[in-house]
């Protein structure tokens, strides 16, 4: 009898709080003997024009009304954006459904919320297919942190890693140990680094060329170690409010040099990257994110770390994220959970999202390879 296997396209939706623009990954996903195998069809990030960095940028800054306008006009401007990417695009299948994460205006799990604008309702109206987003909320109300999420991607599609570092707006880490993965946020990155990159009139700072022409203030990087924070045990997370309130405040006080503050910074990711692998046994170190293509702040890193470390293809390294956002919707549509409690704190592991589907529609209109 010829054996059968599961296999789903979805289009993984991210938009990092860095504000670069939009990743999309046309991925497919199979399922061979209990083990993920996972292709990247297709890909593109569309950056932000000037307008919609400052919607997001103030978003937090809004009245409930014109933020519910704004959650409706992001969600029907990701709904064009797929459209166009989908036109754009010559032959293969139509993605079996969308999986948005949305972009975060609100992280405060510490108060039961957590917020990604992109109306799922209004996206899926907009390009016409089965639509996955919300991913964070039901952790948030079952008392978790409602991030990180990508350590179900880590150790389903990338378990042959010992860690899974991603350098995106903040910098997180996952991994196995003792056969229950782990994963929490070490620190801001891209976050920080880019927002005095622009002081230069730079939208972030290439190659990491001026962090490597600053020099180390050892005062700076003592009072950025000793936060608080980075004694916590986790599960933890990071958020906006939490970088407003405690790193630009520390930084900004010094009146230092913008290549001297991006050095600095620098220097403090890699000391909370090392803190985590040092208790740990050496092994493969994956980097991925728009981090790990600021070649001083990668150095600094694999200096710091006696094992193998690997930065991939450009395809991998910035569409990471996108691609598991993909397959955490692949694993909500199946009802599988793609929330680890051990990873997020949360009260037990769950299968997260809001599934969304247009008018019209069967549900199984684009059907799923099983």
């Amino acid at each position: 009898m010829k054996s059968h296997t599961p296999s789903y396209t979805l289009l993984g939706l991210m938009s990092g709080t860095s504000l670069d623009g939009v990743d999309l990954a046309l991925c497919r996903f199979s399922l061979h003997k209990e083990a993920w195998q996972y292709h990247i069809e297709a890909a593109q990030t569309i950056p932000y024009d000037e307008e919609w960095k400052r919607r997001l940028s103030e978003a937090h800054q809004l009245d409930a009304l014109s933020f519910l306008k704004l959650h409706n006009d992001y969600g029907h401007h990701l709904g064009t954006l797929v459209r166009r990417f989908m036109d754009a695009l010559t032959g293969g299948n139509p993605p079996d459904a969308v999986a948005s994460h949305g972009h975060t205006i609100f992280h405060q799990p510490q108060q039961g919320l957590t917020f990604q604008i992109g109306s799922g309702a209004t996206l899926a109206a907009v390009c016409g297919y089965p639509v996955v987003c919300d991913f964070r909320s039901l952790d948030v109300a079952l008392g978790g942190q409602g991030a990180p999420l990508v350590p179900v991607g880590d150790e389903l599609l990338f378990g042959q890693y010992r860690f899974c570092l991603n350098l995106g707006g903040f910098a997180n880490i996952s991994y196995n140990h003792l056969g229950t993965r782990l994963a929490y946020d070490l620190c801001p990155a891209n976050w920080v680094l880019n927002h005095y990159a622009r002081r230069m009139g730079m939208e972030f700072d290439k190659d990491g060329l001026m962090a490597r022409s600053g020099r180390l203030h050892r005062g700076l990087l003592e009072a950025l170690n000793s936060l608080e924070f980075y004694r916590l045990p986790g599960p933890k997370s990071l958020g906006r409010e939490w970088v407003e309130q405690y790193i630009h405040p520390c930084m900004d006080a010094l009146e230092l040099s913008v290549p001297d503050v991006l050095c600095t910074f620098c220097h403090h990711i890699a000391h909370q990257v090392s803190r985590c692998l040092g208790a740990q046994d050496t092994g493969p170190l994956l980097i991925t994110g728009g981090g790990a293509h600021n070649r001083f702040l990668a150095e600094l890193i694999q200096n710091r770390y006696p094992g193998t470390t690997i930065v991939p293809q450009n395809e991998l390294t910035d569409y990471k994220e996108a691609l598991i956002f993909a397959f955490l919707g692949v694993l909500r549509l199946r009802g599988q959970v793609n929330c680890l409690s051990q990873v997020t704190g949360c009260s037990e592991s769950h299968s997260g999202g809001v599934i969304y589907r247009p008018p019209g529609l069967p549900p199984r209109a684009h059907t799923y390879s099983e």
